[in-house]
């Protein structure tokens, strides 16, 4: 078929568009983040669901669509405790994951969940630029993954029956702690233990296969708990609990990129640890509210309270968490030193 002028110049003036359009393609990239809290919007919902959907938008705009995120609510990508070897692997590009959970693989990481080790969110958010956060940063690294923004959350305890406030609180009780850690605090206080995550805690609740949760402020509201609770333990002011929580990325995925990508991530994780914290810290406020208007029995900490719990993990936890690897015991000493309140 012989071309028209016309048609010529038309194909002409097409091709740059679809030169570009084919470009973009090839150098679009979705990324899966994962998590397993429940979803929502960007504006609504659990705050850790929506630090994703931000994260997600913001690299879209930012890279004008070179790269994309997908974001994977509740676990619904793959299993919890699964997402850290995945990210390790490249099988999954990012996660917002509570680190302790992968401190079956690599015991170090329980340092995420150390009971009594941090007590406000001034210290925590220190730990990234002393020396603590550069040796964890390091050793992330090394085993595959990248810290993009730095997260605690403080926790306090739901409980089917009495409150838990002290040690002996939990004497004879099915308590969920979070981490092997905290996990020996309580059962140096006479409680027997259960490894839940906390994303599976109301079922176990409702049917009675654990009396008393701790888990952060956020998942006691996000996983509606104040439905089989009687009473909660706040972590507004004090607590013995805080969970670091990353946006943590594949180091392979991340390598992978070019330099002005890279620092653009990094960035723009900076940036949502302040909403993070913010958000954090309105939870612990919120889920008095939350419980309260369930009938629930609301109590809080103070320091000398908080002080017994340190005391017994400082005998046990902090103790065999030292004695697992000369590592593990140089982030312990480094740590007690952010000694910020």
């Amino acid at each position: 078929m012989l071309l028209t002028r016309r048609r010529i110049l038309s194909c002409a003036l097409a091709a740059p568009a679809v030169i570009a359009t084919l470009r973009r393609g090839t150098a679009a990239q979705t990324f899966k983040i994962s998590h397993q809290f429940p979803g929502g919007t960007i504006t609504e919902g659990d705050f850790r669901d929506r630090l994703c959907r931000m994260f997600a938008a913001e690299i879209e705009k930012r890279t004008g669509g070179a790269l994309t995120g997908q974001v994977y609510p509740n676990s619904s990508l793959m299993k919890t405790v699964a997402q850290f070897s995945a990210l390790r692997k490249g099988a999954l590009d990012l996660s917002l994951y509570p680190i302790s959970y992968a401190g079956g693989e690599f015991a170090e990481l329980n340092i995420g969940l150390m009971p009594g080790l941090v007590s406000s969110y001034k210290q925590g958010a220190a730990w990234k630029t002393s020396e603590i956060g550069k040796k964890f940063t390091a050793f992330l690294a090394e085993k595959g993954v990248i810290m993009v923004s730095w997260i605690w959350q403080a926790g306090g305890v739901a409980s089917r029956s009495a409150p838990i406030v002290n040690p002996q609180d939990v004497k004879g009780l099915k308590v969920r702690g979070g981490s092997r850690e905290m996990d020996m605090v309580l059962q140096a206080a006479g409680a027997t233990t259960l490894s839940t995550p906390s994303n599976e805690l109301y079922a176990a609740m409702q049917t009675g296969a654990c009396d008393a949760a701790i888990t952060s402020s956020t998942s006691l509201i996000s996983f509606r708990l104040e439905e089989v609770a009687k009473s909660l333990t706040t972590g507004r002011g004090k607590s013995y609990w805080f969970m670091l929580e990353p946006l943590i990325m594949s180091k392979k995925i991340f390598d992978a990129l070019p330099k002005d990508q890279q620092d653009m991530i990094m960035a723009l994780g900076r940036e949502l640890e302040e909403f993070g914290t913010k958000e954090a810290m309105a939870d612990d406020e919120k889920v008095a509210d939350v419980y309260a208007k369930k009938g629930a029995k609301v109590s809080d900490l103070d320091e000398p309270t908080v002080e017994k719990w340190r005391a017994i993990a400082r005998d046990t936890a902090w103790k065999d968490y030292a004695a697992r690897t000369p590592l593990s015991a140089e982030l312990l000493k480094l740590a007690e030193g952010v000694s910020v309140s």
